[in-house]
């Protein structure tokens, strides 16, 4: 096993020095799993809406349409990731797409970040997946607090020392 990139030798927090680093592009892609429970899934058929496959689609609330709301703040969590993971580098993202679609009860958030750079886009896919998925159950918790987000977790990576894909 690797050791850990982000302690010095003593032990202590460091930031990962990339200033030898080549520049290449790097993408990455993570999703987050939304359980809107019963209750939510009811509305959703009340308002006519399809419960397989929901995109292009949003469920109204009084604060306004979800989904709509929970991309545009999943994008810029993405792009401020830095500021809330301590030692991540400050990256200019060239791209971030955010999908949300349902499958059954659950709502499906994909991220996927690019850039050209010298470190990874991991921590931006997963930062803007969980806050698209934040903030779907903020929205949605006048309606059921009965919402699970069960997981977020990294799908794919490109660029850098290795690829990742999960299967």
């Amino acid at each position: 096993m690797d050791s850990l990139s982000h302690l010095d030798a003593n032990g202590n927090p460091a930031m990962v020095d990339v200033g030898g680093k080549a520049v290449s592009r790097r993408t990455a892609r993570a999703r987050s799993i939304v359980a809107l429970g019963p209750d939510i899934m009811q509305h959703i058929t009340q308002s006519g809406l399809t419960q397989s496959g929901l995109a292009g689609v949003d469920i109204q609330t009084r604060k306004g349409p979800v989904f709509q709301t929970a991309i545009i703040a999943g994008t810029m969590a993405a792009k401020r990731t830095d500021d809330l993971i301590p030692l991540c580098h400050s990256l200019g993202l060239d791209n971030c797409q955010i999908t949300i679609t349902t499958d059954g009860p659950d709502a499906i958030v994909d991220c996927l970040v690019s850039t050209e750079g010298k470190t990874g886009v991991e921590m931006e896919a997963l930062v803007g997946a969980s806050v698209a998925a934040l903030t779907i159950y903020d929205m949605c918790k006048a309606l059921s607090h009965d919402i699970v987000i069960r997981e977020t977790k990294l799908m794919e990576k490109t660029g850098g020392k290795r690829d990742f894909k999960r299967t």
